[in-house]
């Protein structure tokens, strides 16, 4: 059965798109850590990152490097923190986190944002994505 993610992907469901390639696709993650809280997941349906074969793997970190970039630009952070924990979707996926405290990567604490403020946050990191 396909996860929620390749769901995503195939557009079963709706998503706040930020990039996309032939192989990878990064949204915003519904329930962020902090606004613009961004997933970048490959197209191949991978359980754990570590099982990616080092071109799929290479691929995703210099994707999510690109979208962290962008997210630098029109996001006010301090830096763009990296987490791959993986354990609640088995879908590999990268986590992409603008950050101003070290809290923010606890996954504890959560922002609300509106329909609005996604879309919004959406369109310009897309636009931002050299």
């Amino acid at each position: 059965m396909a996860t929620i993610f390749t769901k995503i992907i195939n557009g079963d469901i709706p998503s706040y798109k930020v990039a996309e390639d032939e192989n990878f696709y990064a949204f915003l993650d519904i329930n962020p850590n902090a606004k613009g809280h961004t997933l970048c997941i490959p197209k191949k349906e991978t359980d754990k990152i570590f099982d990616l074969d080092e071109e799929t793997y290479m691929g995703l970190m210099s994707f999510s490097r690109k979208v962290a970039k962008a997210l630098e630009k029109v996001i006010d952070c301090k830096r763009v923190g990296i987490a791959v924990v993986g354990l609640e979707v088995p879908h590999t996926h990268v986590h992409l986190i603008p950050l101003n405290a070290m809290s923010e990567m606890t996954f504890q604490q959560k922002v609300k944002l509106s329909d609005e403020e996604f879309k919004e946050i959406a369109e310009k990191v897309s636009a931002a994505i050299v």
